[in-house]
């Protein structure tokens, strides 16, 4: 990588940001693709995000990747928002454009290629998901885009579950409801696709659900979680001959349209598999 005095900054902003994997996505991408810029992360303090935010106006920088804690609160500080991540209320993608700040959100339609570039069809598709937050919503969301038939959420606090299940039902033809309960065997007998939003499993051997829990065997298991590889979950999993869908596809897939929508182009369908490698190999 050649850094020069024509380089064009590219950011993350979130605490921590210590442990992330963009930096490699994203370098890759500008390599591969001839762009010259650089993608550094930033860790940013509470009280400092609406200077943060300003910052990619006054360094005239192409964008930035906004993560935990801040997805939300960062839509105060912008421009423009895409509708879609208005109806998510959440932002993970900034573009500058012409020193406006436009936000957008990946998170969701990262997660859905992830399914459909395995070959899953998801319309009339009944969904199970563990977890209530950010994640949850914005898949959630892009789940009902897909005309799933029913979402059911699964949290122990009533609030967020409550409020993405009106967000589905008042704007989508799709239904969801939830459960405060703990996913029981007799549940999964209803679902085709079980899914994990939550962190339960990141960098520990917990897992989200019993593992003692016998699956129906047509049941599809994805983990958002990408660090370890292989969670409690997706092993639990592959132990009952279940096929998995891995978190790292997520995080890749919606580095590739943040990529996208920065750059204005369309990134190829080698990059997914490209970019696992480089991964991998950062894990040795």
């Amino acid at each position: 990588m050649n850094i020069n005095s024509n380089t064009k900054l590219i950011g993350l902003l979130g605490q921590p940001v210590s442990q992330s994997f963009s930096p490699n996505i994203h370098n890759y991408l500008s390599q591969k693709y001839k762009k010259n810029n650089i993608y550094m992360c930033f860790e940013i303090d509470k009280n400092n995000l609406e200077n943060a935010a300003q910052s990619i106006k006054t360094f005239n920088m192409k964008g930035c990747n906004v993560t935990i804690p801040y997805k939300v609160e960062i839509i105060q500080y912008l421009d423009k928002v895409d509708k879609n991540a208005l109806l998510i209320g959440a932002v993970n993608t900034i573009k500058n454009v012409n020193n406006e700040l436009v936000g957008y959100n990946t998170d969701g339609r990262g997660f859905i290629k992830s399914l459909t570039d395995e070959g899953y069809d998801l319309k009339n598709k009944k969904i199970i998901i563990i977890g209530a937050g950010g994640a949850c919503r914005s898949i959630a969301v892009e789940l009902a885009n897909k005309e799933v038939f029913y979402i059911e959420i699964r949290n122990r606090s009533e609030e967020n579950a409550k409020n993405i299940c009106n967000l589905i039902n008042s704007n989508f033809l799709s239904k969801a409801n939830y459960d405060t309960n703990p996913v029981q065997e007799n549940d999964l007998n209803n679902f085709d696709i079980l899914i994990n939003t939550t962190p339960i499993g990141m960098g520990s051997k917990d897992c989200p659900i019993d593992v003692n829990i016998n699956p129906p065997k047509n049941l599809l298991v994805c983990d958002i979680v990408y660090k370890p590889h292989e969670t409690a979950l997706l092993s639990w999993a592959k132990n009952n001959n279940l096929n998995v869908v891995y978190g790292i596809n997520m995080l890749i897939n919606q580095g590739l349209l943040a990529y996208e929508i920065w750059e204005n182009i369309k990134t190829s369908e080698d990059d997914l598999e490209e970019i696992k490698n480089v991964y991998f190999n950062s894990l040795k």
